[in-house]
């Protein structure tokens, strides 16, 4: 299980998997509850590097969001 804690958002811990470059079991501890769960849901199972090309970037509040930070906390995986 891979766990980051992202910065500049509501939610306090995004924790996955990643499986044959895949996203697996996707949670945010905290934060927007549907939005969470909704994005939890959306990425289930897509290829890691296709959710960053689509995350990243994405802005709500102090320049970053949720999703964004998943694509941050994939990409700091990935260089693992």
């Amino acid at each position: 299980m891979i766990k980051y804690i992202p910065v500049g958002v509501c939610s306090k811990e995004i924790s996955f998997y990643i499986c044959d470059g895949k996203l697996k079991n996707v949670e945010f501890v905290k934060g927007c509850n549907g939005n969470a769960q909704g994005v939890s849901r959306l990425v289930e199972g897509m290829d890691a590097i296709d959710v960053v090309k689509r995350l990243q970037g994405i802005k709500c509040q102090n320049g970053t969001s949720c999703p964004d930070q998943l694509a941050a906390a994939i990409e700091s995986s990935l260089k693992k």
